[in-house]
Formats: C-alpha cells, sequence, structure tokens
C-alpha cells in the first residue's frame, strides 16, 4: 500500500481537498480527508491527446517551415528525415521522448505513428522499458491494426481511409483523423468517415461544430503547434461548449512535449478556466481511447503527478489549480506515481 498526501485534486471538478490518497495494488482504494503537514499538490497525471514522436529524430528541423513543407505526407522535411532514419536511432530517439514526457507527469500519449506495421512496432520496443504508454495510432493499411491499437488517418484529402475505417470498427477499435488543420476543405469528408477522434479543427466553423456535437465527436486540440506553423487558432471554446476537448502537443519536431507548456498556454490565450484546461490535459484525452486514468477517485488506476506546493515557484499560490495550469513547469514535479 501506499499514500500520496497533499492538497488532492479530486474528481472532473478537481476539487482541492487536503489529505490523502490511498493505494494498493496499483488502483485508488480511497481519497480521505485528513490532516497532513505535506505541501504537494497531487492531481492525475496527464495524457498528451496528439502526438508525434517519430519527429524525436528532427527536432527543430521545421523552424520556419510551412505546414507543407514540414510534415505533409509523403516528401515534407519529416517524412525525408524519417525515411532517413536507421531503426536503432529512431527507437533510441523515441525512447528519450517517452522519458521526458515520464519526467513532466504524462503517463500516456495518443500518438500517430507514420510507417506502417514497421513504425507501430518501432514505438513499441522504444516504449518497452519506458513508463509511458503510448497509444499507438497506427498507418498505412488496415493489417497495421494487428499490432497499433487503433488506426491514424492523416487526413481525408490526402486518402480513402473508408477500408481502414471499415476494419477500425470491426476490431472494436478507434478510428482517429486530421481535420481542418491547412483549411476547411477536409472536414466535412472526416465527419463522414464517422470519426471516434478528430485533430485540430483549427478551422472549423459553425456548421462543423454542429456536426461535431451531433456526432459527439471528440476533439484534440494543438494550439502552440498550430500557432508554430502559422494555420491559425482553433475554435477552443466553441469546441467545449459542444463537445469533449483534449489538448495535445503534435510533433516532436516543433515543440517538446510538455503538457505543461501546453496548458499555460492555451489557458493564456483563450476563453477558457483553468479546471477546463486540466481536463483536457488529463481526463478528455484518457477517455477518447477508454483509458483508465486521468482523475483521481477510488476505483480508478492510480495514475498520479505530484509537485511541489512549495517550490520557489508555486510557494504562495491562491489556487492550486491555476498553479498547476499557468504556473507549474516540469522543476516542480517531485514524482509521477503509476
Amino acid at each position: 500500500m501506499d499514500e500520496v498526501a497533499g492538497t488532492i485534486l479530486v474528481g472532473d471538478s478537481f476539487d482541492p481537498v487536503r489529505g490523502r490518497v490511498v493505494v494498493r495494488d496499483g488502483r485508488i482504494e480511497a481519497v480521505e480527508r485528513t490532516a497532513t503537514a505535506s505541501t504537494d499538490i497531487v492531481l492525475p497525471a496527464f495524457v498528451n491527446a496528439h502526438t508525434h514522436i517519430g519527429d524525436s529524430v528532427a527536432k527543430e528541423a521545421a523552424v520556419g517551415l510551412s505546414l507543407g513543407e514540414a510534415v505533409a505526407p509523403p516528401d515534407s522535411l519529416k517524412h525525408r528525415r524519417l525515411a532517413a532514419a536507421d531503426r536503432t536511432e529512431l527507437v533510441a530517439a523515441m525512447r528519450r521522448t517517452l522519458r521526458f514526457m515520464w519526467r513532466t507527469g504524462t503517463v500516456s500519449c495518443l500518438d500517430f505513428r507514420e510507417s506502417g506495421v514497421e513504425g507501430a512496432r518501432a514505438l513499441r520496443e522504444a516504449a518497452d522499458p519506458a513508463d509511458v504508454d503510448p497509444f499507438v495510432f497506427g498507418s498505412g493499411d488496415a493489417s497495421v491494426l494487428d499490432v497499433a491499437d487503433g488506426y491514424g488517418a492523416s487526413g481525408a484529402n490526402d486518402d480513402d481511409f473508408t477500408d481502414e475505417r471499415l476494419a477500425a470498427r470491426e476490431r472494436g477499435v478507434p478510428f482517429a483523423i486530421h481535420a481542418g488543420e491547412p483549411d476547411p476543405t477536409d472536414v466535412d469528408p472526416a465527419l463522414d468517415l464517422d470519426p471516434d477522434l478528430l485533430v485540430h479543427m483549427v478551422h472549423a466553423d459553425r456548421d462543423h461544430v454542429s456536426r461535431v456535437a451531433d456526432q459527439s465527436v471528440p476533439v484534440a486540440v494543438c494550439p502552440r503547434a498550430n500557432a508554430v506553423l502559422g494555420v491559425g487558432r482553433p475554435p477552443v471554446r466553441e469546441l467545449l461548449d459542444h463537445t469533449t476537448v483534449a489538448l495535445g502537443t503534435d510533433n516532436v519536431m516543433l515543440n517538446p512535449p510538455s503538457m505543461f507548456r501546453e496548458m499555460a498556454f492555451t489557458a493564456k490565450q483563450f476563453d477558457v478556466t483553468a479546471r477546463e484546461v486540466l481536463g483536457m490535459a488529463t481526463a478528455a484525452g484518457a477517455d477518447a481511447v477508454g483509458l483508465d486514468c486521468g482523475v483521481v477517485e477510488p476505483g480508478r488506476r492510480a495514475a498520479l503527478t505530484v509537485l511541489d506546493g512549495d517550490s520557489d515557484n508555486l510557494a504562495g499560490t491562491a489556487d492550486p489549480v491555476r498553479a498547476v495550469v499557468r504556473r507549474a513547469t516540469a522543476l516542480d514535479v517531485e514524482r509521477v506515481v503509476c
């Protein structure tokens, strides 16, 4: 049995409770209100709702490039670097990124893994000794589902993904697709595929958002990556008012996969509350693919990030939720319990 004490951000609303979390056999047995001298802040560990970890072989290589030049298949800088990367180099680079994610409080990421079956296998190999457990959205033909956890499509304007969508449905695994990143033309075709997760939706208009609500499709937004590539700002407020919205960091070549940086940017740039942003960084990504984490409550998997609430950075903050979302950094992480 393990106990984690301090100010605990409990449940979907992240209500701050002074007390302790009792953990037994990897699950939360109880959340108890009790006197404690601990100044720690205990929150659900992060789930990064959209990553491209293969980009770990090309960090900062795309600075100043357009979306098409940087990441569009099949001839962008990203895809040239992936094609040229030795497998050993690729696996080592992805493993280091997973270690960074763990140290910054993330226990899982929903990763769009390029290069088909071999790409999915490489990520599995990278994750084998790591503490972060990636949810692998595979690419290529439907055979990737023998290895991956779901299918991740590049975009409805890139190819016809009907067969892959049907294969994912037959296997009972999620189908995710990029939509509305460069422009709005691929949003309706993406929605026609009845996806389980949409990524980006920067150029979603009112009709698109209405369709998202009608189809109950969660959306992963990546505001920092969108800003770096100059494609625009996702309508985060409108999406939150109509569906579940999760937060991702997107391409490792563009930004470090730090949920602290993504939360702070989102909280300060959009019309959202700190509680909404923390939910986007935890429960929303977990719920999108059925992971048993993202919330601190009895019966759930014990996946917790523990911050030093008395660090030089966090000491004296009036609101622990705001402190986590707007101010905390990797330097404030004491440990990750998983």
